[in-house]
This record gives structure tokens, sequence and C-alpha cells, in this order.
């Protein structure tokens, strides 16, 4: 498939970069310092900005992508824009990098309502939780909203995890957490077979 990866140049926008690729995929990588991208077989780096709704349109619809993901930090980008964007451009799907904290604990608990969340965190995670609403009242578009565990570093590539849907998922040992390398394949995964269309799902060990 042809994807346009929104924030190519993160943590997991390069991890996306290196799933996709393996598995063929042509990938438009579109970043404010595309320069860095340079010389990847099946990566074509594109300078995007994701404010300007009607240039990134532009860039979507130049490469004839089949799907969009959208990995940038939610404070630095708009859901309506994006979503806008896409539909502009003809993209059938939206794939986002989602955040854990609009995550349920317990019932009617989100990760970020609980009283040790850290307090630096929260703007992030509440401009994700209005991402994802956002996206909730979206009737057209495909979209698909993926939350990593708590604990979401780089690590690993194992391809061994579990799936969820809006519980935060804790492992045997307490531990609720992720590689970027294992999001990168439940993502790609889900990409590839659709099973969670105009949904949020979550991974975790």
């Amino acid at each position: 498939m042809k994807i346009a990866l929104v924030g190519a140049t993160g943590n997991v926008g390069t991890r996306l970069i290196s799933e996709l690729t393996r598995r063929g995929h042509q990938v438009t990588a579109i970043a404010r310092h595309p320069e860095k991208l340079r010389g990847q077989a099946a990566v074509t780096p594109v300078l995007g900005d994701v404010q300007n709704e009607k240039a990134l349109a532009a860039v979507l619809a130049g490469h004839d992508a089949d799907a969009v993901i959208h990995s940038v930090k939610f404070l630095s980008t708009n859901a309506s824009k994006i979503v806008a964007a896409t539909k502009a451009a003809k993209v059938p799907r939206l794939l986002v990098v989602g955040g854990a904290g609009s995550l349920e604990v317990s019932p009617g608990l989100t990760l970020v309502n609980t009283a040790d969340f850290p307090a630096e965190y929260k703007p992030e995670t509440l401009a994700g939780v209005e991402f994802l609403n956002i996206l909730r009242g979206e009737k057209e578009l495909d979209w698909t909203f993926l939350s990593p565990s708590y604990f979401f570093v780089p690590g690993e590539r194992t391809g061994k995890f579990r799936l969820g849907k809006d519980q935060l998922l804790v492992a045997a040992d307490g531990q609720s957490r992720i590689s970027t390398q294992d999001f990168a394949i439940a993502l790609v995964d889900e990409l590839e077979q659709p099973k969670h269309s105009r949904q949020r799902f979550t991974v975790g060990y």
C-alpha cells in the first residue's frame, strides 16, 4: 500500500517506517524536517505542516495515499484539520497513534483522572482525549485510534502482545507497557487487516 505517515521523525514514526517498509509498503514520510529521512528505500520524505489543512490535503492527494497514519503530539495538531485534510484528499482511512490516558483503569475512571497521574503529562493527554472525541463524532471517514500501554518506550520487537478495547492492559507483573516496536506491529497489522473500524483499541503485554 501507499501510506502517508504524518510525524515521521518521532520515536513512534521512525519505528512505523521500519515496520511499514519491512512489509513492502511505500511510505510518504511527512515531517517538518524531512531531510532526516533521506536515503531510505521505499520512503519519500516530504515537508509538511499539520496545522495547514489545505497544504496537507494537497500533499496527501499528490501522493495517492491509501491511508494516513497520524503520529504527532496532540498539542501540536488539530483533529478537525487532520480529518478535513484526509477527506479532502479522498484518502479513505486514518490511523492515529493515540495515548494511554483516556483508557479506563476501572469502570468510569480513566487513567488521566487517577490521583497519581503526572501533572506534566496532563495537557498532552487531555488533548489526545479531545482528538479521540472528535474522531468518535466522525461518520464518514474510516478511522482507527490505537492507544499504547502506560509505559511506552523503545524496546524489543517481539511480536507477542495482547489487544484490548477501552481498558488499560496490565501484565501479570502489574506493569502496563508496550515497546514502540511492538506498537508499530499492532498498528500495521490493523492497517493490513482492519478489525477496529471507527474504534479505539489498545495494545500491551
